[in-house]
């Protein structure tokens, strides 16, 4: 008989979260800083994961996968949960959305990032893809009063639709090809049966790169991006910014590299062209926006592609990399928008390009972590963008993708314009009206942190990328 305390407590970080989330919910009208009952959850759960570290586990069959990649990856979404509830604190009451149902809402949408990380069955990624997936929804659509924001969460409900239908429609192709949903073992038995250029998995394979396209924002399944990045609230925007692509980014790794792993060659291809098209398409368009929202929504699909180099690259040189990637995206992104957030006043979005104008002269440390942001995201050294993609770059050439590596370059150099325009706004112009900035001791916190985050990882990055690494152990590839 199994052990069910043993597998219950490979599941304990994502138990803990699920407990406060109905608490949260449930104490709206008791409890004033609701808050306080997410951090205790983030807390409790993290601790449970340090209690995990070099233990390699399965839960239920295999369904679950306790180990180094699905912590890695947990970190990276209580990181971004964590940063993104800082940030709503003050920017709450701004808007009038400070509900319960908010907190638990983003503890839900983190839970179905851990399930889809940790997911050892293709049932699982269903479930802890819709789980994040439904809470994502209402969260863009949580400023009801808004029909920049109803109209964001029927924009990516409608779209994450179609997606849902094509994982859905892989995994029962899946099924019935090899028998099997769970993910080693569709491995095993393609490699088995040597089902190399079978039409039906070449089929399946374009199904399932559809539907986590859409998940990470990759053209051409970008659409529903700009808009609901522009009318979501903004901690909820940094917020998705990271999560959902990190996740969408972990169970990539998880169905492509290990259980399509055999037929790598039927979908590195299709992985190539999403990159290609991402970094070229959300550079480019990136040029032209004037509200920050938006740009940065681009830049998202841009960084993106520089993220699917690692996958392409393969092997684990090439995911280590991608996993580093994100972790560093998860601060400089976040870090962007911490900005955004604190201009967002009564009366003041925060969101034009103008409303940056000369405001280095009135808020010096805002503008020079704003400025470390738009560098690091660029690639500029010494900053913690220019060493994620130099590891990305390193992994793709190593592999034999110069050429590929070459078009990253020239679209990193390209985003230099929409990126550093921020930076002339804030610096060359002089301020028109002098735009507040939000009170709030814990959105400086997070800008701080994250500020020092970009810093650190830039100038001592081998640590974190021998910790993607490590994470790597044991994973089958």
């Amino acid at each position: 008989m199994p052990d069910i305390g043993a597998q219950l407590w490979l599941l304990g970080p994502e138990i803990v979260l699920a407990v406060f989330a109905f608490g949260v919910i449930l104490l709206d009208l008791v409890i004033k800083e609701k808050s306080v009952l997410a951090y205790l959850s983030i807390a409790a759960a993290l601790f449970i994961m340090f209690t995990m570290f070099g233990r390699q586990g399965t839960a239920f069959g295999g369904m679950f996968l306790a180990d180094g990649y699905g912590l890695f990856f947990n970190f990276i979404f209580l990181t971004s949960l964590c940063l993104s509830i800082l940030v709503s604190l003050k920017y709450l009451p701004v808007e009038r959305i400070n509900f319960g149902e908010y907190y638990g809402l983003m503890l839900f949408a983190t839970i179905g990032m851990m399930v889809m990380a940790s997911a050892g069955d293709l049932i699982m990624v269903y479930l802890g893809l819709e789980l994040m997936s439904l809470s994502v929804y209402v969260l863009a659509g949580f400023m009801r009063q808004s029909t920049r924001s109803n109209e964001a969460a029927l924009k990516y409900f409608m779209l994450g639709a179609f997606a849902s239908a094509f994982l859905l429609l892989g995994i029962s192709f899946t099924y019935g090809l090899t028998g099997t949903t769970q993910i080693s073992g569709v491995a095993q038995y393609i490699k088995d049966n040597g089902l190399a250029g079978n039409p039906v998995l070449a089929f399946t394979t374009i199904l399932y790169v559809a539907a986590f396209g859409f998940k990470i924002a990759a053209v051409p399944f970008h659409m529903w991006a700009p808009d609901v990045y522009e009318g979501a609230p903004t901690p909820v925007t940094a917020f998705m910014s990271v999560g959902p692509k990190a996740a969408g980014f972990a169970v990539i790794g998880r169905v492509l590299t290990v259980a399509l792993g055999p037929v790598s060659s039927e979908w590195t291809g299709l992985l190539i062209v999403l990159s290609i098209l991402s970094m070229a398409v959300g550079n480019i368009l990136a040029i032209s926006q004037t509200n920050i929202k938006r740009m940065l929504a681009y830049s998202s699909i841009a960084h993106a592609g520089y993220a699917l180099l690692g996958v392409i690259a393969g092997g684990p040189e090439g995911l280590a990399s991608m996993m580093n990637y994100l972790l560093i995206y998860t601060f400089m992104n976040i870090g962007a928008f911490t900005v955004v957030t604190l201009l967002r006043t009564e009366g003041v979005k925060g969101e034009d390009l103008s409303d940056y104008e000369g405001l280095s002269k009135n808020h010096p440390l805002l503008s020079a972590l704003m400025l470390l942001f738009m560098f690091s995201l660029t690639g500029i050294p010494p900053t913690a963008g220019f060493m994620g993609k130099f590891y990305l770059f390193v992994a793709a050439i190593n592999a034999g993708y110069l050429w590929l590596t070459v078009i990253a370059v020239i679209m990193s150099a390209i985003s230099a314009y929409f990126y550093l325009r921020v930076v002339m706004y804030m610096y060359m112009k002089e301020p028109g009206t002098v735009i507040p900035v939000q009170r709030s001791t814990a959105g400086r916190v997070a800008l701080m942190f994250t500020g020092i985050a970009v810093l650190l990882i830039g100038v001592q990055p081998t640590g974190f990328i021998q910790m993607a690494r490590s994470a790597l152990a044991g994973f089958g590839i």
